[in-house]
């Protein structure tokens, strides 16, 4: 029994259309073929050097990672690793008695009294999570002919490689900088045009605590992460960082020179080269970080073996071989997918131009592609490492106290990384988040016991690298709208099931995702109870950081049987039966959920029009909140279609029409998914291009209240820059053109009416297929199914249901 057959089982859902016969479609390319590409080069270009984080070219391996700034006389490159952070393992049995307020906040919310319940609930939250470090800065104090004619920076994402050009009136100095995944190693390859004329400097600086030396012509730095880091939105204290020789995260940086002209030098604490013609500099990094229930001062990895090893063999390599590893290595995931619009020009407009006239209205389709390729170049760029996800910044951060930690936000934020893992073929890149949700069980554990005396796991809204799954508040501190939300286990855990679903991964299944789903669902089941009517709710219960207004005035966000509590289960409960059809090892407990799941207190239209947020019919304090958790089943969720639940369909369009469309980055990403999956092509295009808004970085913009967009090197403005607004955005342009579910694919199902014609390779459908195709006039031309392991799949194009016969 699939998830498609079990929606007769909600409330206004109904059965799946038939499909017709096709005749096959022609045989597939084979792998022996070469496929003539149909994209035309990818490239950030910049006329000048970057002054702000938000205009750099950022580079990564999926655990280290480079912010080039590009500068003439000195090169500034910010440093980071993806498993240097604040703290040590969490001790989940932080707040060992505080299930025992529990009842007396549901007590007072069965009472109506939700100022009390408000205030009773602050007794069941726990510590902040700890904070996302940046390991240092790089500077090249370059010894340049001062008098630069011409300057050019790019970012080339077809090979994951950054390159500077300056010219002078008697020199052409090159720098090229990759971050290597194959060899650990971040390296810049530096050439003169004049031979002799390549001078320069190397010294690396920390807003860690750290000693550095030079040693054999190489500049070794160690230091380690605070044991403490509040959130900056915290009131300032004298101890909101605090370092501890013995505890925390070590964290080496070893940064060598390599030319074969010239002269190397250094002092105490720098290395230069002089008179050289060519040179490449290698910058090794490598923390103690061995797993989130290790400490990593006294269990941790060997870092300053790490880095060495790591600098020797690039040494050993040398910059032809690293490049050309780096590059296939690289290309083996992006080239998977191309895409093509029509009419598409790679003219010569810097990137930040292009943005500027993007927002007076110009169309440019190759700009449109670029940002969804950029989604899927930032992804395979910092999500590479075992059990540690992307977080909110990807990987790169320049500060101590970052926005919101750089942490992993689960009430939506870390989910949102991750929505084009699977459609836009990177199904590997999920690997970190799948894996990190099997150490957030662990923790969960406990928090289930100790919090709310409940079977299973659960975890809220705040997670770190040491999977803290407590609500959050700093004991009693934290505002319940966003501190006391138990979904956050229950929306991640959907991840496993996505992830099967599209690989037909069976041992995956068994082993690792049922197992996990299962946990998720006997904390559910447990926390739900019934209402007056009998049918299931949650108590309490939060709609992630929003509040509402009852018709007396009070404004609060502690309630019970919020819509997105109940969207959530409902999606996890389906997941559960569907995963049983196939596994066919658990069905005592799968009639347990079924009977749960028929129980749930259905959606609600309000009065407006709209998909209640609220179990009663309560207005929003702020009606154009930027979440809109209450649709949760419509997207990312796959209960609630226009086709299966018409009414909630509508429902869910009412409510996006009263929100509008300006919000945050991260919002704009998920409402663009949300139009897609309502079937409006034309106004999710509109809101892709609200997405790719121009944004002058932070330092020089005049206030936060402008709404979200993308900066001058497309990372996402909140603002600030999180990089969840271009991980949803890339998800949402697959999500125009391809859909699917457990049965049936579904081609153009959004296309916009600014997308006439074009052609796409290599996205993925449910079922472990993978979609080549062409359209013209809005209609699909030609295509080509591939599957390693099914002969045909049920496809919707043109109007029709059919059968295609698959190529291998």
């Amino acid at each position: 029994m699939n998830k498609t057959k079990l929606l007769s089982l909600l409330p206004l859902l109904c059965t799946i259309s038939v499909i017709a016969q096709k005749e096959p479609t022609k045989k597939t390319t084979t792998s022996k073929e070469v496929v003539k590409a149909i994209q035309s080069p990818l490239k950030l270009w910049y006329e000048s050097p970057a002054n702000y984080f938000e205009e750099s070219l950022v580079l990564g391996n999926g655990m280290q990672g480079a912010t080039v700034f590009g500068g003439i006389k000195e090169d500034k490159i910010y440093l980071n690793d993806l498993t240097l952070w604040s703290g040590e393992p969490v001790d989940p049995n932080m707040n060992p008695k505080a299930y025992k307020n529990l009842p007396d906040v549901r007590e007072a919310l069965k009472e109506k009294n939700y100022k009390k319940a408000g205030n009773l609930i602050k007794k069941l939250q726990g510590k902040f999570s700890e904070s996302y470090a940046p390991l240092g800065t790089l500077k090249i104090t370059l010894n340049d002919d001062p008098y630069i004619t011409d300057y050019y920076r790019e970012l080339d994402i077809d090979r994951a490689i950054a390159k500077v050009k300056t010219t002078s009136n008697s020199n052409i100095i090159e720098r090229e900088y990759l971050v290597s995944n194959p060899d650990k190693i971040f390296a810049i390859h530096l050439t003169s045009k004049k031979i002799g004329a390549l001078s320069f400097t190397v010294n690396f600086e920390s807003l860690l605590k750290y000693t550095k030396m030079a040693k054999a012509n190489t500049l070794l730095a160690n230091g380690i992460a605070p044991v403490k880091a509040d959130p900056n939105y915290v009131q300032k204290s004298r101890n909101a960082i605090v370092f501890d020789d013995k505890r925390g995260t070590r964290f080496s940086t070893q940064i060598n020179i390599q030319s074969t002209s010239g002269k190397i030098a250094q002092t105490d604490t720098s290395i230069s080269l002089s008179d050289a013609t060519e040179a490449t500099i290698y910058i090794s990094m490598a923390t103690s970080f061995n797993g989130f229930d290790k400490d990593p001062a006294t269990k941790g990895l060997n870092n300053v073996s790490i880095a060495e090893t790591q600098l020797q063999q690039a040494n050993h390599l040398g910059w032809n071989e690293i490049k050309k590893r780096h590059i296939k290595d690289y290309q083996t995931y992006f080239k998977r997918v191309e895409l093509k619009l029509l009419n598409e020009s790679a003219s010569d407009v810097p990137t930040d131009q292009r943005l500027k006239r993007y927002a007076t209205g110009e169309v440019d389709p190759y700009l449109e592609t670029l940002y969804f390729q950029y989604g899927r170049y930032l992804l395979i760029s910092s999500s590479r490492t075992a059990a540690v996800p992307a977080n909110l910044q990807g990987l790169w951060n320049p500060y101590l106290q970052p926005p919101w930690s750089s942490n992993y936000t689960i009430n939506i934020n870390a989910e949102e990384n991750y929505w084009l893992a699977e459609n836009t073929n990177l199904s590997e890149m999920h690997t970190p988040f799948l894996q990190f949700i099997g150490n957030l069980s662990n923790t969960g554990k406990v928090t289930a016991k100790t919090f709310y005396n409940m079977p299973g796991w659960v975890a809220h809204h705040n997670s770190d690298i040491w999977a803290m799954s407590n609500p959050v508040g700093n004991f009693g501190n934290g505002d319940p709208v966003w501190a006391n939300w138990p979904m956050g286990g229950t929306w991640a855990v959907t991840h496993l099931w996505e992830h099967y679903l599209y690989t037909q991964d069976q041992k995956f299944l068994t082993q690792k995702a049922y197992p996990l789903m299962k946990g998720a669902a006997e904390f559910c089941l447990a926390w739900l109870i019934p209402d007056s009517t009998g049918a299931l709710i949650t108590s309490p219960s939060t709609s992630p950081e929003n509040t509402f207004k009852m018709p007396n005035g009070f404004v609060g966000g502690t309630s019970f049987g919020g819509t997105a509590d109940l969207a959530m289960i409902r999606e996890l409960f389906l997941d559960i039966i569907a995963a049983q059809s196939v596994l066919k090892n658990d069905m005592t407990f799968v009639a347990t959920i079924n009977n749960a799941l028929n129980k749930l207190y259905p959606y609600q239209i309000g009065k407006a029009g709209n998909l209640q947020e609220w179990y009663y019919d309560w207005e929003d304090a702020d009606p154009k909140h930027r979440h809109q958790s209450h649709l949760y089943g419509l997207f990312p969720g796959t209960h609630v279609t226009v086709n299966k639940t018409p009414a909630i369909a509508a429902a869910a369009k009412k409510t996006l029409e009263i929100k509008g469309d300006e919000t945050t980055g991260w919002s704009k990403g998920w409402r663009i998914n949300l139009w897609a999956r309502l079937k409006d092509g034309d106004h999710a295009y509109k809101m892709y291009r609200e997405l790719l808004k121009y944004v002058a970085p932070d330092e020089i913009r005049e206030n936060y209240n402008n709404g979200g967009g993308t900066y001058p090197n497309l990372l996402d403005a909140h603002p600030p820059f999180q990089i969840d607004g271009n991980f949803g955005g890339a998800a949402a342009v697959a999500e125009m053109l391809v859909q699917s579910n457990e049965t049936e694919i579904e081609l153009l199902p959004a296309l916009p009416k600014a997308w006439p014609a074009g052609e796409v390779r290599g996205l993925k459908a449910r079922g472990n297929y993978e979609i080549d195709m062409a359209w013209s006039g809005g209609k699909v031309t030609n295509l080509k199914i591939k599957s390693a392991t099914k002969s045909t799949a049920n496809v919707f194009m043109n109007g029709k249901h059919q059968v295609v016969k698959t190529n291998k």
